[in-house]
């Protein structure tokens, strides 16, 4: 990345000096193999022009990963800061950016003020789909990085380009929900190799637009696995938990408004995203009960009470009142 900006504001210069101060070394280049928390990761940072939603996806080889790697501001930007990771390329970006800087300007700014610049890995996307990257020359191999229309896809410690090659191609190739595309990307890239030293950490991390002229955006998604021998697969059983939980409340909404079966249909669709869900099994009860499906609501319930047995303390709800002479709910209820 070629230097070109002019010396900033003094107002700027002194954020960036308490940022980035003068003598602050980033690890030697050998610490990834002594330093548990040296962000080797793989990483995707993404704007769904459609929603206005800003997104991140990170999987490292690093305890907490996603409290580290990423920094989002609805309406503003997203931000991946990894290898020997500075926090504060975060917040300073989103500075930069709010006073009219482009992504690459931005960046620019925050690497030659930088003196640890040759060990991190940054990348910037703004609420334009304007995309900035930077990867150390010293950045442990493999390390590189890749952007495209409305994405940037990076890492480090990777098996090989193939990595983020593969995280590439799947962001690019995928319609649908921000948070499924970015895990996606991210199951992509570890099916390609991912991690070269394992996998540990991931999160995802959706911020949408503020509403009303707000000061920043809601976080949409915002979830973390920290520590898991399958992160990934972990990761995507929460998103699919969280996910599950919003199609119950538009089926509940469904019912309300008295359409019963599209309310039938969203249930069963909440179930079979998240089956270990007892809540979903639950809702699913009340609203075959409403859809005159007896058997089927008790079976249902039936499920219920099988992965979590305290659900039969909601059964004296009255919205099982129709279920009170079923010999298959009585024995629910007795055991």
């Amino acid at each position: 990345m070629k230097m070109k900006l002019a010396l900033p504001s003094f107002g700027l210069t002194v954020l960036l000096a308490v940022a980035f101060p003068a003598g602050a070394q980033a690890p030697e280049a050998t610490s990834p193999d002594h330093d548990p928390d040296y962000l080797s990761t793989y990483s995707i940072i993404a704007l769904d022009p459609e929603t206005g939603e800003l997104g991140v996806g990170v999987q490292s080889k690093a305890l907490a990963a996603g409290n580290r790697a990423q920094h989002i501001r609805g309406g503003v930007a997203a931000i991946a800061h990894q290898a020997a990771a500075n926090p504060m390329y975060g917040p300073m970006g989103v500075k930069l950016l709010q006073r009219g800087y482009s992504p690459e300007d931005a960046l620019e700014m925050m690497v030659r003020s930088d003196e640890g610049r040759d060990n991190r890995q940054v990348a910037i996307i703004d609420m334009e789909g304007r995309t900035a990257a930077w990867t150390g020359e010293t950045t442990s191999d493999w390390a590189g990085h890749t952007c495209g229309e409305n994405f940037c896809a990076q890492g480090n410690i990777l098996s090989g380009p193939e990595v983020v090659d593969a995280m590439v191609e799947s962001f690019q190739n995928s319609t649908g929900r921000l948070e499924y595309r970015l895990m996606d990307a991210l199951d992509a890239a570890e099916a390609a190799g991912g991690d070269a030293r394992g996998k540990q950490s991931g999160g995802i991390f959706v911020s949408q637009m503020p509403e009303d002229g707000g000061y920043r955006g809601e976080m949409v998604v915002d979830l973390r696995v920290d520590d898991h021998l399958e992160p990934l697969v972990e990761l995507r059983r929460i998103l699919d938990l969280r996910r599950s939980g919003q199609i119950i409340a538009e089926a509940n909404d469904l019912l309300s408004g008295g359409d019963v079966e599209r309310a039938v249909s969203r249930a069963e669709e909440a179930r079979d995203l998240s089956p270990e869900n007892d809540r979903a099994w639950v809702a699913l009860a009340r609203i075959y009960l409403e859809a005159d499906r007896e058997a089927d609501a008790v079976d249902a319930l039936r499920e219920a009470v099988e992965l979590e047995p305290r659900v039969r303390n909601q059964l004296d709800d009255a919205a099982f009142d129709g279920l009170r002479d079923d010999p298959g709910f009585q024995a629910l209820v007795e055991d």
